[in-house]
């Protein structure tokens, strides 16, 4: 039975898994930190060696990659964390390192995939998923068929304005949903109302994160309640213009941020409801959790392998 070799590369850690073909355990998983001795391509060439299974025949290397991409060049435009990786042909390099097909595609389309196929979007045919932590990144199932776009660059749901005149983005935009919902800005909200003269748990924590604030909320801290319900709510708005573009009937969130269940989806779906222009988009519209976890980036890579013609 043949293999596909699953690649997730993140900004700290580089994620390798050898999958057969119908088999969603992995043979194998290794992992090295993305920064270290040598080129990051050559570190990443080490990791699939490691990750080839003795005797077998490897049909396809699919690589998860953070930023804008196109999938049908193998072409990744530019990566977080990863400066010298401008424009660069990283499919074609993998490809002729190891003679085998190799596809790319961007790691949030591709954990939409994972979810769909194998996660808590199974059964469904139209979903949207999304991940909230340091950013927002998302990808869009549409009548069973991930929506890549003309370059490849669909499906950056954290770059919705939903504030025209909001903060700056760290795209270098203003407004966009990653200012006011990414687990960075959630807690930029929190420390910018300490500064005038709120009080809160928070004050007794060194740098907090978006994390302590879900965990003061969870215990009824004033302030950390606000900052989730606002993160919901703007989530909710963008949501809003999601349910109205794609029509989905599951929406999956994934992420750090998500972790804060109710005290985010409560507010998610009071501003559906108050904003959306029919009610019939809601009716049996599921908003759930993610349920991969850390391993959604590679079953995502294992899920574009599987697709004929790929």
């Amino acid at each position: 039975m043949s293999i596909i070799i699953a690649v997730d590369v993140g900004g700290t850690q580089i994620r390798v898994a050898s999958f057969r073909r119908g088999d969603t355990e992995p043979i194998s998983i290794n992992k090295i930190a993305t920064r270290g001795e040598g080129e990051i391509i050559d570190r990443i060439c080490t990791t699939i060696q490691k990750s080839w299974p003795e005797n077998e025949t490897v049909e396809k290397i699919v690589i998860a990659l953070p930023g804008p991409l196109n999938p049908s060049q193998g072409v990744i435009f530019s990566a977080p964390n990863i400066p010298e990786w401008h424009n660069y042909a990283i499919g074609s390099e993998i490809q002729n390192r190891f003679g085998t097909p190799t596809l790319i595609g961007n790691d949030a389309n591709l954990a939409a995939m994972g979810e769909w196929k194998f996660g808590a979007g199974q059964g469904h045919q139209n979903l949207l998923y999304m991940t909230i932590s340091t950013g927002i990144g998302g990808g869009i199932i549409s009548d069973g068929q991930l929506v890549v776009g003309a370059n490849g660059l669909a499906g950056e749901v954290g770059h919705i304005i939903v504030e025209q005149d909001g903060p700056t983005c760290s795209c270098g935009g203003k407004g966009h949903l990653e200012c006011f919902t990414s687990g960075p800005f959630i807690a930029k909200y929190a420390l910018s109302e300490l500064k005038k003269g709120r009080t809160s748990s928070l004050q007794a924590i060194n740098d907090f994160n978006a994390k302590h604030i879900s965990e003061e909320a969870l215990k009824g801290d004033a302030l950390s309640l606000e900052a989730i319900s606002r993160a919901g709510k703007y989530l909710g708005y963008a949501i809003t213009s999601f349910v109205h573009l794609f029509n989905p009937s599951i929406i999956i969130l994934g992420g750090g941020v998500s972790q804060s269940g109710e005290l985010l989806f409560a507010p998610i779906w009071d501003a559906l409801n108050k904003q959306v222009m029919n009610t019939t988009y809601l009716k049996d519209l599921m908003i759930t959790k993610a349920s991969l976890g850390d391993n959604a980036g590679l079953l995502g890579a294992l899920a574009l392998g599987l697709l004929p013609d790929q």
